[in-house]
């Protein structure tokens, strides 16, 4: 797929930069505690409960610890789902991942028999049906998880929602929370980068080095590390490396697309200076090794795209082993 040998790339400097849509995104995954664990589980049954400080305030949500005293506090209060509102703001435009997708308020809502506001959406018909000491009620989604969602969000009235009674819930208590989390941008690639994946969709795999004699990186960076020069010299490289560290990974996790156990190795492809990550398969994962002579595995060409997963995944090449000499100093 690519050259055999390191040789000097011809690129158009010319075209402009790539630029795309990027999402970036995971679940941040926490234990919640003995008093958030009351909350949660509360919300899961359709109620809210808040917890008593050492002077008498019922906060909600609960505090972990007193802000007074900083001793933990234990002392659960229940509460009504119905308050007021103490301050507001008007959310003209919504966004991806907001309770609602129309026109709403987000809101201070100081609830009966509770000292301190929790913050929630508010649906109205406008700004105009909105004010400071408006009354509201909560209204659940229909299936509660054990989440502060399992609020979907407060209306106008100072009635609270009615619920179905619900059979005793035999369910552990909530101890873990799951919130997805996620930031989009759009990014555009500089010169280099652009250059790069698109030798990618060619099938080429292009480093760069400062003028004749500095170290290749790939991919390509702006400028060399250790001097600060323009790295513009673009040098072809063949899909052939050596696996200089590896992890073998045993743990499943969300997202994953390999069943465990695989291999992630650092491999120095033939003429460059610095490994690049990648998978290692087609052998068994206790058996890689550092040293190891292996070549790149590529998608059908028609599957190519600008990026580095046009190699679907390195193999052995079975080749004998690089000396460690070789590859002492790029570990």
């Amino acid at each position: 797929m690519t050259a055999s040998q390191s040789s000097p790339a011809l690129m158009n400097q010319h075209e402009p930069p790539l630029s795309a849509p990027l999402k970036l995104s995971f679940d941040y995954t926490r234990s919640v505690g003995t008093t958030l664990s009351a909350f949660f589980t509360a919300l899961r049954e359709r109620r809210i409960v808040g917890v008593r400080g050492s002077d008498g305030r019922v906060f909600v949500p609960p505090a972990e610890y007193d802000p007074v005293t900083y001793e933990q506090l234990t002392e659960i209060v229940p509460v009504s789902s119905v308050g007021t509102i103490e301050s507001w703001t008007w959310q003209s435009t919504p966004v991806e991942g907001q309770p609602l997708d129309r026109p709403f308020a987000w809101a201070l809502i100081k609830l009966d028999g509770a000292d301190t506001s929790l913050l929630h959406a508010v649906s109205a018909e406008s700004s105009d049906a909105i004010s400071t000491g408006t009354r509201v009620h909560a209204h659940w989604v229909d299936e509660p998880t054990g989440s502060i969602t399992d609020i979907a969000y407060f209306e106008l009235g100072a009635d609270p929602e009615e619920v179905p009674d619900a059979a005793p819930d035999e369910r552990d208590p909530v101890t873990m929370l799951v919130v997805p989390t996620w930031i989009e941008i759009q990014h555009t690639a500089s010169l280099p980068e652009s250059t790069f994946l698109r030798a990618l969709e060619q099938g080429k795999l292009l480093g760069a080095r400062s003028g004749e004699n500095g170290k290749v990186y790939f991919p390509p960076k702006e400028a060399d590390p250790a001097t600060g020069k323009e790295l513009d010299n673009y040098v072809e490289l063949p899909d052939k490396g050596t696996v200089t560290t590896f992890a073998v990974i045993n743990i499943p996790f969300a997202g994953q697309r390999i069943k465990p156990p695989y291999v992630a190795a650092y491999i120095l492809l033939d003429g460059a200076d610095i490994a690049f990550l990648h998978l290692v398969t087609e052998i068994e994962a206790a058996d890689v090794r550092m040293g190891m002579r292996v070549e790149a595995v590529w998608k059908p060409k028609e599957e190519w795209g600008l990026g580095i997963d046009n190699i679907d995944h390195f193999r052995p090449s079975g080749e004998p082993d690089a000396e460690y000499d070789s590859y002492k100093h790029h570990l």
